[in-house]
């Protein structure tokens, strides 16, 4: 049998100073689809932080089987916790090599992307702002900012056409 599309994804944390607090962010994405399927913000880089977004992303793909899950080492995807976490879901952990950022280059890229286009264009007066910013720009992105390495359609337009063509088998 083959494995659904989504068996692969990808995640990475990034730390953005909003309104003179360090913000982090945690994104997991889809690497067939390039969807960003959860997310979290926290005032702090912790185990949890790794830890509720990867429950969030799991439970939005309806807890896939055949799941391989990516990111750098850092201390929060090494975690026993987190290591446990993974194994209890029968998810296969998957990291880049040390110093390889290109490993990661698909979350790399859309962090950059999300900078370029909303972070750095916006003055935060408050972390809720900085929340909602996060939410809206991520909405954006998965239903209305085509993507090149996506045929230009969209996270949710490729996801849509790929779940037609199965269909069609």
């Amino acid at each position: 049998m083959i494995p659904h599309h989504f068996e692969n994804l990808i995640s990475d944390v990034t730390c953005f100073k909003a309104h003179g607090k360090y913000l982090y962010v945690c994104v997991i994405l889809d690497l067939f689809s390039r969807k960003v399927v959860a997310y979290r913000v926290s005032a702090q880089n912790t185990t949890y932080l790794i830890t509720s977004t990867f429950k969030q992303a799991y439970k939005s793909r309806n807890s896939p089987q055949n799941l391989m899950f990516h990111s750098d080492q850092g201390v929060q995807y090494t975690s026993k916790t987190f290591r446990e976490l993974l194994r209890l879901n029968k998810v296969v952990q998957s990291f880049s090599r040390p110093g390889t950022p290109h490993d990661n280059a698909v979350a790399k890229a859309f962090f950059a992307t999300m900078k370029r286009e909303e972070i750095y264009r916006t003055s935060y007066v408050s972390e809720r702002q900085f929340k909602e910013s996060i939410g809206n720009y991520i909405e954006f992105y998965n239903s209305k900012r085509p993507q090149i390495t996506l045929n230009l359609k969209t996270p949710n337009q490729f996801e849509e056409h790929n779940q037609q063509m199965q269909k069609a088998k």
